[in-house]
């Protein structure tokens, strides 16, 4: 089993940095999604992923070789790349049904699942600290998504099923982070990013649509090389972090996330009400908010 490297700050700021960029990721892609398809802004999101990460590799002498990708296991790899375009397309799927706050607090079962599978499968423990934060998250996460899963559950048939996918695409999210962290022995993150980057690309291409690129005004085009530039930072950002830190403390860190969603959708409601619907929050959410953010701290530094 794939050891970490015991550097837990590095893990704790890169961590982080994916919370950030994944959080306001949803506000971008629904933006996009209103002049895209779902199956050419995640064709593009690799290919442009790919592209950049190949030079980056490139231009250092440190692209893959045949005998690093030889001596990994193959069905690990083709684990990962399969879940992580599920992911991605399910998730895209379930956004266009439903709204960035709602998808965001759904996809919170995939780091929550990536937990439990550090714990079962990697061996990793947790301190009675730890277990602590597990409640006081617990807790935090019913408080928070009170009214919403009410919403959810009293909402149109688009909505529940949108919702659905953005489950199944959380459950095929932590199947990914998982392989993902045991291919860390044989490969390093990035060599592992632009491979999965690299067959993805292909994959989408034949339900892709790229001329409609060509369609975009000057917006529509930054939203989605933002999309494209979340994906190769924040992935890049999670999939160091798993070299670094256990990926049970990494995914209480990402349970953070809904919080930098509300938030973002907030602000950009205020600036362009246009673009994004706000999200009211109750006292009762914002206490869940307190405690979400609490009980991920203790989940991840233990002390």
């Amino acid at each position: 089993m794939h050891k970490t490297s015991g550097k837990w700050r590095l893990g704790l700021a890169l961590s982080s940095l994916t919370v950030i960029l994944w959080g306001v990721l949803p506000i971008a892609l629904t933006v996009t999604l209103s002049v895209l398809d779902v199956y050419t802004v995640t064709w593009f999101r690799f290919l442009f992923s790919f592209v950049l990460l190949a030079i980056y590799l490139g231009a250092r002498g440190k692209l893959p070789t045949l005998k690093q990708i030889r001596t990994t296991s193959w069905k690990l790899l083709l684990c990962a790349i399969i879940f992580l375009a599920a992911n991605y397309i399910l998730f895209l799927k379930g956004l266009a049904l439903t709204s960035p706050a709602n998808a965001e607090v759904i996809i919170q079962i995939a780091p929550l699942l990536m937990g439990l599978g550090g714990l079962l499968i990697f061996r990793e423990h947790y301190s009675w600290r730890q277990w602590c934060g597990v409640g006081v998250l617990t807790t935090g996460l019913v408080l928070f998504f009170h009214e919403k899963l009410t919403n959810i559950i009293t909402a149109p048939t688009n909505y529940l099923l949108g919702t659905g996918l953005v489950v199944l695409g959380a459950v095929a999210w932590a199947v990914y982070a998982l392989a993902q962290k045991q291919l860390l022995r044989t490969l390093s993150s990035m060599h592992i990013m632009v491979i999965i980057y690299c067959t993805c690309a292909f994959l989408f291409l034949p339900f892709a649509t790229p001329k409609l690129l060509f369609t975009l005004n000057y917006f529509h085009w930054f939203t989605l090389i933002f999309c494209g530039l979340n994906t190769l930072i924040a992935y890049g950002a999670f999939a160091e972090s798993l070299e670094h830190w256990e990926s049970s403390r990494v995914s209480a860190v990402l349970a953070a996330a809904p919080i930098v969603t509300l938030i973002s959708v907030d602000i950009v409601s205020v600036i362009a009400p246009s673009l994004i619907a706000p999200e009211s929050l109750s006292i009762t959410g914002i206490i869940g908010a307190v405690l979400v953010v609490a009980g991920s701290v203790a989940m991840a530094l233990g002390k």
